[in-house]
């Protein structure tokens, strides 16, 4: 059986006397594109910062290519390899320029500077930025920052993407060339997201964090009485909010927790 990329296993975190996660088992394999919903505060962006080593559990396992990983030096390798998308953009920008914000992670791979400009150029390009290499990061729209954190993610050639909502503050052209662009990576994701068109196009899997533990999803679609068919993530087991029994549907929308 092929060895999942990242695991985790019976593991546990907290803060204080708030559990976040409860037991939680996950395992991603190459190949798979993971969609992980769940409430807002359900504690997926913590699992996604677990999964580097930004947040350490009080129980269980982290495991990443086949190795456990407990201390900060053994996560070291693995954020060489795991590409983390924050959830806000100016935690990820933090040099004067939109060049050196995406040569810097090739930069601190150990690759030459005129490698690391390729990169950060290519990278741009591939992303419908070109001509914004020397542009002031802090000057930069919203959506355009995330463009631009994505592409400092993206530089860095990881074997898998932790995508914490890309699609935030993105115009609706923006985030059809994102789309595009990462449905055409072969690179394992875990994608949290509450945007229906990222997950329709990319997702393989679902899985929901619900109470502190990791349910599997079912992606399938229904109709309502106002003449739209919806398509939802469901966790196995967990009660929806809304009836299924409805009318005749007309187009596809999609409903995601956060």
């Amino acid at each position: 059986m092929t060895t999942p990329l990242l695991a985790l296993r019976g593991l546990h975190f907290g803060f204080a006397s708030h559990p976040v996660l409860r037991g939680v088992d996950l395992a991603l394999y190459p190949g798979e594109r993971l969609a992980l919903t769940g409430a807002n505060g359900a504690g997926k962006t913590t699992l996604l910062q677990v999964l580097v080593g930004l947040r350490h559990p009080s129980g269980g396992q982290v495991i990443a290519f086949g190795e456990e990983r407990r201390a900060e030096a053994d996560f070291v390798p693995v954020r060489g390899r795991v590409g983390l998308l924050f959830q806000d953009s100016d935690d990820q920008l933090f040099c004067p320029t939109v060049l050196e914000d995406v040569a810097f992670g090739p930069l601190n791979l150990g690759r030459s500077r005129d490698a690391a400009r390729a990169d950060a150029e290519q990278t741009l390009a591939a992303l419908g930025l070109d001509g914004f290499a020397e542009r002031v990061t802090h000057r930069l729209s919203a959506g355009e920052k995330r463009l631009v954190a994505l592409a400092t993610v993206l530089a860095m050639r990881p074997e898998v993407l932790l995508l914490d909502e890309p699609t935030n503050g993105l115009d609706e052209a923006a985030e059809r060339r994102l789309l595009t662009h990462l449905e055409g990576l072969d690179q394992a994701m875990v994608i949290v997201s509450h945007d229906r068109r990222l997950l329709e196009r990319l997702a393989t899997r679902a899985v929901s964090l619900h109470e502190g533990r990791l349910v599997p999803a079912t992606l399938h679609s229904h109709e309502h009485t106002h003449r739209h068919a919806h398509l939802h993530l469901h966790a196995t087991g967990v009660a929806g909010d809304h009836d299924h029994g409805r009318s005749a549907p007309v187009h596809a929308d999609h409903h995601g927790g956060e």
